[in-house]
Order: structure tokens, then sequence, then C-alpha cells
């Protein structure tokens, strides 16, 4: 399990659409994949190792990119009675993001913007 989600959050960084994303924005994206420490490192050294991201004084720097997250293609929703997995609010209409280590998710509107890199 912990090695799924390490490729998630992986793939979730090299999703990045900003050059350059400070680390405090690049772990609040990381946490909506695990929040256990241990996890999340592992998350930030595999993509700096593959060459996914550079970290430089509090910074993330994306090297690679694997392309963008799709709000039409690569977002699916549904309908049901969700908890957001970023913010934890009550959801009726999941987000959820398709990559090809898995799915992450669900999200509400906003969030799911957040974790995207759209706001």
């Amino acid at each position: 399990m912990a090695h799924e989600r390490v490729e998630l959050g992986v793939e979730l960084l090299s999703k990045l659409e900003d050059d350059e994303l400070a680390l405090a924005e690049a772990m609040d994206r990381i946490e909506t994949v695990t929040r256990d420490p241990a996890t999340v490192r592992e998350i930030l050294d595999t993509a700096v190792m593959r060459g996914v991201i550079e970290r430089e004084d509090g910074v993330v720097l994306t090297t690679s990119s694997g392309g963008y997250v799709s709000q039409s293609g690569d977002v699916v929703r549904r309908e049901g009675d969700f908890e957001c997995r970023r913010c934890g609010a009550s959801i009726s209409t999941g987000h959820f993001i398709e990559l090809e280590s898995g799915e992450l998710g669900p999200f509400g509107p906003e969030c799911v913007r957040k974790v995207t890199g759209r706001d």
C-alpha cells in the first residue's frame, strides 16, 4: 500500500503546472495522497531521485513534465455521500483524479482545483 501511495504522489508531483511551488503548497498536495510523514518524505525523495522535481530553499522546482491534469479528461465526477480528502468537508459530488498509478479523491470542486494547480 505504501508503494502505491508513493507512486501516486510522485505522479501527482509530475503533473504540477507551476514551474516553482512553495514546499508548503507541494506538501498540501502530497497530503491528499498520505499524511504519514515517512511516506511523504519517501514521495519527495523518490520524485527528486527520478528527476521529477528539485528542492531548493523551501521551494519545489518542476524539472520534468508528466503532462497536466485535465479537468475535463482526468477528473471524474460521481454523485454520492463523500468527504473531501483535502479539507474534510461533506460533499455530494466527489471529484476524482484519475492517474496512471491510481485514483485520487474524492475532492470538492474548490479542492480539486487546488490539488491540480488551477487555483
